[in-house]
């Protein structure tokens, strides 16, 4: 852990039952937060001239071609 890190989680260690309810509700909105942005990201990066464009034009070429199986023939779900 780095100090800055370690100066942190020693903080928290030390909160009250309320601070640390309060702090972890704060972390929870902050992690939906942060999530949101990914997602957001994801959706521009699928979008026409996104990141994922080519990666993308080649999985639809697959399925086209018939190049792909369907989940259930490879995955175990037990």
């Amino acid at each position: 852990m780095t100090t800055d890190v370690h100066k942190i989680a020693e903080q928290v260690k030390a909160l009250s039952e309320k601070e640390l309810e309060e702090f972890l509700d704060w972390l929870a909105r902050y992690g939906l937060e942060l999530t949101d942005e990914w997602d957001k990201e994801i959706e521009r990066d699928a979008e026409p001239g996104g990141r994922l464009e080519a990666a993308l034009g080649r999985v639809r070429k697959d399925i086209a071609e018939g190049k792909t199986r369907p989940p259930d023939e490879f995955v175990d779900y037990a």
